[in-house]
């Protein structure tokens, strides 16, 4: 496959796991100094790893969301819980990944996680009129 169809390919995926309008706004500030490095992790991240046959990208959410927990990427934590949601798992499910990252990763970081996923629900629950 070469380097345009992985960034397709990447692309499409990314779409799919972060949703239209995020990837739109994102694609919107790409600048010079930042535009090698879009393509690289659309490439690379969302065509090569994603796109991988070995996991469903349920269970792909479900990693991300542990390790960006784990390492207090909270930017990138916000961005995979609408994510996991694009990629079926649900608020409980996304409660269950968070416990089971206390235990590895430590109380502090879970209890951050929940915070910043319920700030995220919360403002999903308006975006749907809910909230």
């Amino acid at each position: 496959m070469d380097e345009k169809s992985r960034y397709d390919a990447g692309m499409k995926t990314r779409r799919a796991v972060l949703g239209e309008a995020y990837v739109d706004k994102a694609s919107a500030g790409v600048t010079d100094f930042t535009s090698d490095w879009q393509e690289f992790i659309t490439r690379t991240a969302w065509n090569d790893v994603w796109n991988r046959p070995g996991l469903p990208r349920r269970e792909r959410s479900i990693i991300v969301l542990s390790i960006a927990a784990s390492l207090g990427a909270w930017g990138e934590f916000r961005i995979h819980v609408r994510g996991a949601l694009n990629n079926g798992l649900s608020r409980d499910d996304i409660k269950e990944v968070l416990i089971q990252t206390a235990i590895y990763a430590g109380v502090p970081a879970a209890n951050h996680a929940f915070k910043e996923a319920s700030s995220v629900f919360a403002e999903i629950d308006a975006e749907a009129g809910k909230g």
